[in-house]
């Protein structure tokens, strides 16, 4: 049974029909979120404490980290709301906000993986050009055209949410606001709302990995041509990062592709997969990036010892 909804606010859901079981998937979620604040904080706490770690490549990690939070936190209010409290209503304000930054952050995301190819790209096609390169000004720069990007381009499709009249349902199949959960909700024309996110998915999201694939065909084929010697070390500075690329979108794929060809699959898959996307990246990079990058394992050593005998 739905709780009344006025005609200015939403209904979220989360798993119909395993209400009672709202605790028990709440659990495992709260850990994730748990886990995702700690390794991204630890890893911008790290980069801003260590001195060795304030290179180029740092930077776009900390800023990953920080989109990373960012699409966390955006997201983890209205889901534990729903788990923990049955609290189901949101306004129509909050949620199109929800929706502007669960979009816009996925994009910056999407940015900052290419900005991190391209330091990658210069630091094994030219090591000896790299500071001259990549210097502080130009990583400021490249950061910012990223944000720009980002919450820019998502901008047209929010802007008509705030005047669509809403007449259907107001039931949204999330525990959080998605642009297309909500235009399917609204009495009005549509057609931009529909066709402009394709456009932007498809300039943003397979321009960027086309881009990054052709940088990493360039950096292999640089790597084949240096000494075996150097090769393994040369491969390894960019392993971190081809893991953390296709941790994204390989689930961006994934849940396209449910998304569009999956009418007779199951909901609770469409909501599983969604899940997935949200919290799957941010939860392993800052694992991938400790695990693989040897600067990262030796800053926290740092950090912990230098803070143990400072205790």
């Amino acid at each position: 049974m739905w709780p009344n909804s006025s005609s200015d606010s939403f209904l979220l859901t989360s798993f119909p029909g395993l209400e009672t079981s709202h605790h028990w998937i709440s659990t495992p979620l709260f850990f994730v979120y748990i886990s995702v604040f700690f390794g991204n904080g630890t890893l911008l706490l790290l980069i801003k404490e260590d001195h060795n770690l304030h290179e180029p490549m740092y930077y776009f990690l900390a800023m990953l980290a920080a989109t990373d939070l960012g699409l966390t936190l955006t997201t983890m209010p209205t889901v534990l709301g729903v788990l923990w409290l049955d609290h189901r209503e949101i306004g129509n304000g909050a949620c199109f906000s929800q929706a502007y930054f669960i979009h816009s952050l996925s994009f910056v995301e999407s940015g900052v993986l290419l900005a991190m190819a391209y330091d990658r790209f210069v630091a094994i096609r030219n090591p000896l050009r790299y500071t001259s390169i990549l210097t502080n000004t130009r990583v400021v720069k490249i950061c910012l055209r990223v944000l720009i990007r980002g919450f820019v381009s998502v901008i047209p499709p929010i802007m008509p949410l705030y005047f669509f009249p809403y007449c259907h349902s107001h039931i949204l199949s999330h525990a959080f606001c998605l642009h297309q959960d909500i235009i399917k909700l609204a009495c009005a024309d549509i057609t931009f709302n529909r066709l402009y996110p394709v456009v932007l998915v498809v300039l943003i999201f397979m321009l960027d990995s086309l881009t990054i694939l052709i940088s990493y065909v360039l950096i292999l084929k640089s790597v084949l041509s240096i000494a075996s010697k150097e090769r393994s070390k040369a491969l390894n500075t960019g392993v971190s990062h081809i893991c953390c690329v296709l941790v994204f979108y390989v689930t961006v794929i994934g849940l396209s592709l449910i998304h569009r060809f999956g009418k007779s699959v199951p909901h609770v898959v469409h909501l599983i997969m969604s899940y997935v996307y949200f919290l799957f990246p941010p939860l392993m990079n800052p694992i991938i990036y400790s695990v693989k990058t040897k600067q990262i394992q030796r800053g926290i050593f740092r950090f912990f010892t230098t803070h143990r005998v400072g205790a």
